[in-house]
């Protein structure tokens, strides 16, 4: 009963939010509303504000499946080349994350292996599990970095973007029996995909259903209403709304003055990026840098979405992105630290050593002239 009464007060003001948002014609308004609203809202009430990770999870899957039923599969033919700017473009920004980490760890005075954990773009749940595993005390510093990060980049984003196409006509598209049934489908194959630990999953499972289907069935994909649109952003939002604590604004100032540094840094180093790409690609800088945008997957598809960017290009390079850091750099991260643990405990081994053999010489000299 009481999550009950928490998400029904989320969802009330998140309704509040994506509403006003929607009347002053900010981007994505139906996202951002639930994120600023929700998230204010946390510092003047008090009482329980509750959001399901299910819901969540719903309106991740409702995107997945309105990029895979109109996904571009002509990017195929193109991936010989595209892939190596993935590798290049996610190399130089995993490079300037630890940079901005190393910079951010001397000036804010946090140890540089919670500085590095708060600045890689990754998914916060996985990189807090990775900060666990590693055995890292400062988790809080982790969450606000990867947080302050998240919310900064999907606020400024749009209005770095907006210059290009403030916002997407609706679609004539109704909602139908078969769209229904196909989300369902999604949502059922993306739980057994999370089952076997996908990255992820209820983003890229049905990306990767809808095109194995449009390549091998003569069957024909649906569109996705704008008002289906319009509450996968509002699921979404109300849940990335409730990821600030206000506890999180109770650390250091250097801290937090870290932690938005690092972010500021971060969307800097994906601007100059970005027109590398743009350039390479001949995309445009709004496709380029929302493919380059350390942000949450879903968001910056969404707001691909909406100002009419190439879709497919920001999904797979954002998808990249992130399998690219939880399977090669997120191990070797691992590999790292446990080869630093290795030498730190060989070089004490060797210290405490020769400090037994500096006693023991100290003890037979004694010895001899006591003679």
């Amino acid at each position: 009963m009481l999550l009950l009464k928490g998400m029904l007060k989320v969802l009330l003001l998140s309704l509040i939010g994506g509403y006003t948002f929607s009347l002053l014609h900010i981007p994505i308004p139906w996202m951002l509303g639930p994120i600023v609203v929700v998230m204010l809202a946390q510092f003047f009430y008090k009482g329980p504000l509750k959001w399901s990770d299910q819901m969540r999870d719903l309106g991740i899957v409702i995107v997945g499946t309105s990029i895979g039923v109109k996904f571009n599969t002509d990017l195929f033919g193109m991936m010989g080349s595209i892939i190596f700017y993935m590798i290049a473009l996610n190399a130089i920004l995993i490079g300037g994350s630890i940079g901005i980490a190393y910079l951010t760890s001397k000036w804010g005075k946090i140890p540089l292996k919670a500085a590095v954990l708060g600045a890689i773009p990754g998914g916060l749940s996985q990189i807090v599990v990775f900060a666990e595993e590693e055995k890292v005390k400062e988790i809080g510093v982790i969450s606000y970095f990867q947080v302050i990060r998240l919310l900064l980049v999907v606020v400024s984003v749009p209005f770095i973007v907006a210059g290009q196409v403030m916002s997407k006509p609706s679609t004539d598209a109704r909602l139908t029996i078969g769209l229904v049934l196909l989300i369902a489908l999604a949502w059922g194959c993306s739980h057994l995909m999370k089952r076997i630990h996908l990255p992820v999953a209820f983003f890229i499972t049905p990306i990767i259903l809808f095109i194995t289907l449009q390549l091998t069935t003569p069957l024909s994909m649906p569109q996705v209403p704008s008002i289906i649109m319009n509450i996968s952003q509002l699921l979404i939002g109300a849940y990335i709304g409730l990821m600030l604590k206000p506890h999180m604004i109770k650390l250091p100032v250097r801290v937090l003055l870290g932690g938005i540094f690092s972010a500021i840094a971060l969307i800097a180093l994906t601007i100059g990026s970005s027109f590398l790409m743009s350039y390479a690609l001949d995309t445009t800088f709004t496709t380029s840098f929302l493919s380059t945008a350390p942000g949450g997957l879903d968001q910056m598809v969404l707001l691909a979405d909406a100002v009419h960017a190439e879709v497919s290009l920001v999904s797979m390079f954002q998808t990249f992105r992130l399998l690219f850091i939880f399977i090669i750099i997120m191990p070797l991260m691992k590999l790292f630290y446990r080869w630093r643990e290795k030498k730190k405990i060989i070089n004490n081994q060797k210290k405490d050593c020769q400090q037994s053999r500096k006693q023991f010489s100290k003890v037979l000299i004694k010895a001899y002239f006591s003679k």
